[in-house]
């Protein structure tokens, strides 16, 4: 856990059985430097809404949608006051069921509404939403952040149908699907493989200068996307006003939109038809970069000769560490792959995920390993999905 997070978790635990949340909050403001904005008090590491309640299941309204929105960049934390003991909650949007209060006309272009203390997940994908996990829920949370929630908050609270659909695994596509790991493993050892790297390691090499520039970017999903952008985009008069954008500071950047595809550089091969997805890792941060649509991803392995991979750019202060070619299906990056069943929609098998620190590992030290047993494992777990 981060040191200020740690302090903040301690100084909460040492004054358990205060049962006092004015003076909790008093004492907190003074100890942390927290400025107030209406009911949250915040600072740049992390956010925190003080409650009380007679026990830990408390149903009192929290915070509004649009304020939340403010903080959704960093920890936001219900420190609860009860009787005994002061409880600690990640109230981030991923950690949302939905929007209780006012929010009949939450839509995507029009934030409303206010969330209560039960509409806070207790337990995410087995893992306990107390104040030992505030930093594991919040990387998840991290990698998909405000925007990638509020249409999972919006279907939720109003029963409005997502668009989207779960992809029907037939036993034909089944059969692609499961052979899809051994299929891996031959283009991971063919020169197709080292002809793909050679192509996205020139275009990384090209856009350097660029690449470091965009790293600087707080924002992580606008940071993302602009060096995905600038490694696998054919757009060139964009790709060109971005890079102007980025030498100026950061300022004027076009609004573009990245496809909702699957990867981000697609290569034709005789045998092999490769998706590419790539990933930008700042080495210094802990987060968890986002990994892929389960459904799309099906859908593409379900084609006899698809290969899905994924290039990580390692960034580190003012150098490119290092840049990896894995199969999805690489042991360690299949390990580190977290699965967001409970977060999806109701028409959706899910999204995942890659822990950071395997992703660190793996650009410091890669590996390309396919084990053929635990792929075919994972597949059939998400098929069932």
């Amino acid at each position: 856990m981060n040191s200020r997070l740690q302090e903040f978790v301690r100084f909460v635990e040492e004054r358990d059985g205060i049962n006092d949340k004015a003076a909790l909050t008093k004492e907190m403001v003074a100890e942390f430097g927290l400025t107030k904005d209406r009911s949250v008090f915040y600072c740049a590491d992390f956010a925190v809404r003080f409650s009380a309640s007679a026990s830990a299941n408390f149903g009192n309204t929290v915070l509004s949608l649009s304020n939340l929105k403010k903080v959704d960049d960093r920890p936001v934390i219900v420190c609860l006051v009860t009787p005994t003991v002061n409880h600690c909650f990640l109230a981030n949007t991923t950690l949302l069921k939905k929007i209780s209060h006012s929010s009949q006309e939450l839509r995507e272009n029009n934030i409303k509404g206010s969330f209560n203390g039960s509409d806070v997940i207790r337990s995410f994908e087995g893992i306990p939403n107390n104040a030992a996990n505030l930093e594991r829920l919040f990387e998840i949370h991290a990698g998909i952040g405000f925007e990638g929630n509020l249409p999972r908050l919006v279907e939720a609270t109003n029963n409005i149908s997502p668009s989207g659909e779960k992809f029907a695994v037939g036993p034909a596509e089944q059969a692609n699907i499961l052979r899809a790991p051994e299929r891996a493993a031959r283009f991971v050892e063919s020169a197709d493989a080292r002809i793909l790297k050679d192509e996205l390691d020139k275009k990384v090499e090209k856009f350097k200068n660029e690449i470091l520039l965009a790293s600087l970017i707080e924002n992580v999903n606008v940071r993302g996307r602009i060096i995905e952008y600038l490694i696998a985009a054919e757009d060139d008069r964009l790709r060109g006003e971005l890079i102007h954008a980025l030498q100026n500071r950061g300022n004027g950047l076009p609004a573009f939109k990245t496809d909702n595809a699957l990867g981000d550089y697609q290569r034709i091969f005789d045998a092999y038809h490769t998706e590419t997805d790539v990933k930008t890792k700042i080495m210094i941060l802990n987060s968890n970069p986002k990994a892929y649509n389960i459904d799309k991803m099906l859908e593409f392995l379900a084609h006899e000769k698809s290969v899905f991979m994924f290039y990580f750019v390692g960034v580190h202060a003012t150098k490119i560490v290092n840049t990896v070619l894995v199969s999805m299906f690489e042991a360690n990056l299949l390990d580190c792959t977290i699965v967001l069943r409970h977060w999806a929609g109701r028409n959706s098998r899910g999204v995942t995920q890659f822990e950071g620190k395997t992703i660190n590992s793996l650009i410091a030290s890669p590996t390309f390993a396919i084990n053929l047993d635990p792929a075919d494992v994972f597949l059939r777990k998400v098929i069932a999905l």
